[in-house]
């Protein structure tokens, strides 16, 4: 039976709070601080905790690790969780969104290993194809700061768009130069993306999200990221300075596991792609 602890919005709020007290001591929970309790890794219910719980329920135990999972809804709370350990790790980011998490807000958190991609994709219930998307056309993006630039990329990759040469990962949909279609933009946050499919008329969606959603993205995405040479994997991560705890270490070796490779390859069916 997964030990999965499910994160309401009143203990999200309060998780906020918490770390806004917390951040200015200097206590911590053994979850960050101490390495002979349980390994409390703050992750993304789909497909990061069901990664991390199959670990917990077939490899885990063999290997001494004694590991809880705390599913969040959302992708500010697991990294302030971490930076004040109230978590010892988090499963859930890439490194664009986390080296803007950090600027940001002024956390310490580094990637410990790399575990899988899930691919971005543009879906609608409107249009067939991205070439059916009509002129004036709404599409959803979400509205934090990668993930809009990865989706607006994801469409001048595929000629829908054209943005400003060397805009990176802080593209906006100021930085379109060309527009033919005349398409609109409606910024949401990136859980809500996959809910706005009967309102507009084409969304980019998060893979954890269209997965969450119903969607498969290998078969129903409109247009979908490459995974070759791709920088959005999602990796383990930690507070700076927790990198050796031997427990994050266990972890980082099981989830880049053959058994893991297997699990991610028949339960997502290229959906999620191994990135080991």
């Amino acid at each position: 039976m997964r030990n999965t602890a499910k994160i309401t919005t009143a203990v999200l709020a309060a998780g906020a709070l918490t770390f806004g007290l917390t951040a200015c001591g200097s206590g911590t929970s053994d979850s960050g601080a101490g390495t002979d309790g349980p390994l409390v890794v703050a992750a993304s219910p789909t497909p990061h905790a069901a990664i991390l719980n199959f670990v917990k329920d077939n490899l885990a135990k063999k290997a001494g690790l004694d590991l809880e999972v705390k599913e969040f809804t959302d992708y500010v709370l697991p990294n302030t969780a971490t930076e004040d350990g109230s978590v010892g790790a988090n499963y859930f980011q890439n490194q664009p969104y986390l080296d803007d998490f950090n600027k940001k807000n002024g956390t310490h958190i580094v990637p410990v290993v790399t575990v899988h991609l899930e691919p971005l994709g543009l879906y609608s219930q409107k249009a067939k194809s991205a070439d059916a998307l009509k002129s004036g056309a709404t599409i959803a993006v979400p509205n934090d700061t990668v993930n809009e630039a990865r989706a607006l990329k994801l469409l001048a990759d595929n000629g829908l768009i054209t943005l400003k040469d060397g805009v990176g990962n802080e593209a906006t949909p100021a930085d379109i130069t060309k527009n033919p279609r005349n398409f609109k933009f409606k910024e949401l946050e990136a859980a809500q993306t996959p809910r706005s499919l009967q309102d507009v008329d084409a969304a980019v969606v998060n893979g954890n999200y269209a997965i969450e959603a119903d969607l498969n993205p290998a078969e129903e995405a409109l247009v979908l990221e490459s995974a070759k040479d791709n920088p959005y994997g999602n990796f383990l991560a930690v507070k700076e300075g927790n990198e050796d705890d031997p427990r994050v270490k266990k972890l980082a070796e099981l989830l880049t596991s053959p058994e893991v490779k297997k699990f991610i390859e028949d339960e997502y069916d290229g959906s999620v792609i191994a990135s080991f």
